[in-house]
């Protein structure tokens, strides 16, 4: 059994919605985050819930590190009362877009935490050398005190935005085969087969 989705999801795609125009979408972060998942389906938000409550488990200072990394245009944590705060935002945000849902929890792929693929992750982690020192560091701290799933998946959107970001082909395929061990669907670790180099 695969995932919900096929694409990308929970923090990751909350993450993706800071590019460059995203203030053309809400006055603020959270009235674009609250726009979204009101236009989203209850698994969405869900998964998106789940990823911010494991990513509490960090210090603030690391989740910043975090979501400056898997964003493109992140605006400034500070003045929205830092890495934690905005990130218990997301959860409330959640809280209020599900409060009159009868959601059912997750089963199956989408309930698993990919605890079986820690070392793999780490792994992968510790090879993206084109990242900062302080984005491995977080990323492997994110994956030993919130999951190996959410921290590969936000590992791959930090690829999509690092300067000089590149990958051999054996990376791609190592990066290839802990997604399928986690049931992602085909477009998630797909979303960065464009840095993978050419002969």
């Amino acid at each position: 059994m695969s995932r919900f989705t096929d694409f990308d999801f929970g923090v990751p795609w909350v993450m993706g919605l800071f590019h460059q125009d995203w203030m053309h979408d809400g006055d603020s972060a959270a009235e674009v985050v609250a726009a979204y998942l009101a236009a989203t389906g209850d698994q969405e938000v869900l998964a998106v819930r789940r990823d911010a409550q494991a990513l509490g488990a960090l210090p603030s200072p690391t989740q910043e590190v975090l979501w400056y990394a898997g964003a493109q245009y992140m605006p400034g944590l500070r003045p929205m009362g830092g890495g934690a705060e905005w990130t218990r935002t997301l959860v409330r945000l959640c809280d209020a877009r599900l409060s009159a849902s009868d959601v059912r929890p997750f089963t199956g792929a989408d309930a698993e935490d990919g605890s079986a693929c820690l070392d793999a992750v780490v792994a992968e982690i510790d090879a993206a050398r084109f990242l900062a020192p302080e984005v491995r560091a977080a990323l492997t701290d994110c994956a030993r005190r919130c999951t190996p799933d959410l921290a590969f998946r936000v590992l791959l959107r930090t690829m999509r935005h690092a300067p000089e970001a590149s990958l051999s082909p054996e990376q791609y395929q190592r990066l290839e085969d802990v997604g399928s061990a986690l049931r992602y669907g085909e477009f998630v670790v797909d979303s960065v087969k464009y840095l993978v180099e050419r002969p």
